[in-house]
């Protein structure tokens, strides 16, 4: 999985146990997500512009090294499948030694402007199969 976001861990993501904080990852898959929207080429206001948008609607994810103040972070996501509607990725987040940190994923559905699911446009779907080595499953 490739990275498409970095960052270095700040104080103020870390709790009294001098640790990453377990809900900062899942701020981490939402920047992961933004980057993976701008690295195929598909940016969030592009999704706008077509007149739809995502709703996350589950977060999976498990943690397998901590994380501590002024550590750089990795965060790869990919497409794992593309439903009629909803979009599954896999997340993982490395540090620099590549050692895994956090892995999971998190699903969103595509709704119109009414906030009803809809279908995932295809030139989401044709952009994401471009970019990814392992295509997403298809519908």
């Amino acid at each position: 999985m490739q990275a498409v976001f970095e960052n270095t861990v700040r104080f103020e993501e870390t709790d009294a146990q001098g640790v990453v904080f377990y809900g900062n990852y899942v701020t981490f898959q939402d920047e992961a997500f933004t980057a993976y929207l701008e690295a195929i080429g598909y940016p969030y206001e592009t999704l706008r512009a077509a007149e739809w948008d995502v709703h996350v609607v589950h977060v999976d994810l498990d943690y397998r090294k901590p994380a501590e103040f002024r550590d750089r972070l990795h965060n790869a996501i990919r497409v794992d499948a593309i439903r009629e509607s909803s979009i599954e990725f896999d997340y993982e987040c490395r540090d620099d030694d590549g050692d895994l940190v956090a892995d999971g994923g998190l699903v969103h559905v595509a709704v119109d402007e009414s906030g009803e699911p809809t279908r995932v446009p295809d030139e989401f779907r044709e952009a994401a199969v471009a970019f990814q080595e392992t295509p997403p499953d298809p519908v």
